[in-house]
């Protein structure tokens, strides 16, 4: 009879357990099927400069952007991305460049492979339109992340039918248990929009929580063919939904 009891009081808890495990296995999979195969992200920002590739596309003066972007299961994803930019684009006031992306993201292993193309838009301009393919490798390097990556835009008529490349590198270090991540890039771009320039960005970016976040960044260039390009601080805040 004591070994009885013993056996039903060892079984009681796992017993009890069950439905509880079930239960929360029920919930996961609730959650997964609820989410389905599309997910559907759309955030807004607003920076104190517009920096394309340590390029001051507003002037130097302050942007604003929006963006809606989904994705697949499969690892296919589609984004559209509006900003203001600088009246140097038509000389009419400013502008809005409009970015359409098609892409394909896959991990394999613990690295993931990006493909995809962007067509630049500029409603007011069509004449300054223009489409680049990409791709990029990133791989996990301890708690960082580090993306080694090229955009190519081949010769077209509003590049002045000449191809452009752009080659970077940039990572992404997170401060475990703090809402705190360092980031960096630095880039090489050669052909219809500069001659062997350099450009760099070092920032701190903070999760503000509530889907609200900042950051911080250095931005400069290096034989850039405008002033544009001078060094200066880029703050943003972000709002992701």
């Amino acid at each position: 009879m004591k070994l009885k009891t013993m056996l039903a009081a060892a079984t009681l808890p796992l017993l009890l357990a069950l439905p509880t495990a079930a239960f929360a296995q029920e919930e996961e999979a609730a959650a997964e099927e609820e989410a389905g195969p599309i997910e559907i992200d759309f955030e807004v920002a607003a920076l104190s400069d517009y920096r394309f590739r340590g390029i001051s596309l507003s002037g130097k003066d302050p942007e604003i952007t929006a963006e809606l972007a989904v994705s697949h299961e499969s690892g296919f994803y589609a984004a559209a991305w509006v900003s203001n930019v600088d009246s140097n684009f038509g000389g009419k006031g400013d502008e809005v460049e409009v970015d359409l992306t098609i892409g394909y993201s896959r991990d394999i292993g613990p690295i993931n492979l990006d493909v995809g193309a962007i067509y630049y838009l500029y409603p007011n301009e069509n004449g300054f339109d223009y489409y680049e393919v990409y791709g990029g490798i990133t791989v996990p390097v301890g708690s960082a992340s580090v993306t080694v990556g090229v955009n190519y835009a081949p010769s077209q008529g509003s590049l002045g039918n000449t191809d452009n490349t752009y080659v970077y590198i940039s990572g992404d270090l997170p401060i475990k248990d703090t809402p705190v991540s360092f980031h960096g890039t630095f880039g090489y771009e050669d052909g219809a929009f500069a001659a062997k320039k350099r450009d760099w960005l070092f920032g701190i970016g903070y999760d503000l929580g509530g889907g609200f976040s900042a950051s911080l960044d250095y931005v400069d260039t290096h034989r850039s063919f405008t002033s544009l390009g001078d060094a200066t601080g880029v703050f943003s805040i972000t709002k992701a939904f």
